[in-house]
């Protein structure tokens, strides 16, 4: 009773709950099995390890800030023939972050560019990346936070949609040139290349600030119907 209750407080100190909470149950499994120590040990190191490993993802993810946790099977490609369905695939394993490479959804409204986007933070999130996600109008009120160059994948959502201040948008070139070859971005926007000036207002701000972002950069491109407009007839058929 005495050791047993030494062994708590013991792994109470090193922070171990998992092996706290099964040590007993698996030393009576270990012995009717007939199982070594070191098999013993294992299972106990290899619960405390799961744990762990799934409270810092969820953790990931709830630092990385998304509005809604979307997921790659629920993503109806059908609906985008146009879509590289092969990019993305190969987007969602991640190997694009650890490159410091950029992603670019580029379509009209509802064609499901954000449920992309943050599908592939999802993804980087547990893969054991830091992400963070914004709307574009949002970002331009925490970019002078020191906590933003610590991320390895920022997420950046409708660009275009809200028109930025001269002010705004010089901010925003200046936090997008900072992350140039050092973290990755995905952005999603409504407006090609060429409309890009009416967000930034300037031409020759606009051309350095795409130089940057489409160097090493993915650029999938997502034009169509709106997803959302198409299942609200659908519903309204049913009904």
């Amino acid at each position: 009773m005495a050791n047993d209750l030494l062994i708590r407080s013991h792994l109470k100190r090193l922070r171990l709950p998992v092996i706290a909470q099964n040590y007993t149950s698996l030393s009576k499994e270990a012995a009717a099995h007939n199982q070594t120590f070191q098999d013993y040990l294992l299972a106990l190191l290899e619960g405390e390890v799961i744990q762990r490993e799934e409270n810092a993802q969820k953790l990931r993810l709830s630092r990385a800030r998304f509005p809604v946790i979307k997921m790659l099977d629920s993503f109806d490609f059908s609906a985008i023939p146009s879509l590289n369905k092969a990019l993305v695939l190969e987007l969602s394993r991640g190997s694009f972050v650890e490159r410091r490479e950029n992603v670019i959804f580029i379509g009209s409204y509802g064609t499901g560019k954000t449920h992309l986007a943050i599908v592939l933070g999802v993804s980087a999130c547990r893969q054991g990346k830091r992400v963070r996600f914004y709307t574009a109008a949002g970002l331009i009120n925490e970019l002078l936070e020191a906590s933003l160059a610590k991320c390895d994948l920022i997420i950046l959502d409708e660009l275009g949609f809200v028109p930025f201040s001269k002010e705004g948008a010089e901010a925003l070139f200046t936090f997008c040139s900072a992350r140039y070859e050092r973290g990755s971005l995905i952005i999603t926007t409504n407006l090609d290349f060429v409309r890009w000036k009416e967000i930034f207002g300037d031409e020759a701000l606009t051309g350095a600030l795409l130089d940057r972002l489409t160097h090493r950069c993915h650029i999938l491109e997502m034009n169509g119907e709106s997803y959302r407009f198409k299942e609200s007839l659908r519903r309204k058929e049913k009904a």
